[in-house]
């Protein structure tokens, strides 16, 4: 099993696709770093040698911010816009949608489980 930037790296994935379990890799720079380095599309972790992993692990430690750097620039950010009071650190701070998707329905993964309101008793005459 590769382990790089701190992650371990499932050895039966593509090459390509198994650097997309680092925090900050998405598929277009999974893809930019292989074809950089020369690596074959169709290669799996498994077969790749051991200075192919030391390159990619350079590779990525030099030129992106992965993992726990990542984690914590965009905590901070949010941290920022929370203590600056503007609309976006609001809506962070109430756990509510940020990106000006409607809550009147919808937006349960912000909120969280539906929370059921007591209705009014009918009146009986």
């Amino acid at each position: 099993m590769a382990r790089i930037a701190g992650v371990n790296i499932p050895t039966n994935k593509l090459a390509v696709i198994g650097l997309t379990y680092i925090y900050g890799i998405g598929r277009k720079k999974a893809e930019e770093i292989v074809t950089t380095l020369g690596i074959p599309a169709n290669k799996r972790v498994a077969d790749l040698t051991d200075d192919e992993t030391l390159k990619i692990r350079e590779l990525i430690d030099e030129k992106y911010h992965v993992e726990g750097d990542l984690r914590r620039e965009v905590s901070l950010n949010i941290k920022r816009l929370m203590d600056l009071g503007c609309y976006r650190g609001l809506r962070h701070r109430k756990g509510l949608p940020v990106r000006g998707q409607r809550t009147h329905t919808n937006a349960r993964t912000r909120k969280g489980k539906a929370v059921a309101i007591a209705g009014k008793k009918k009146a009986t005459k």
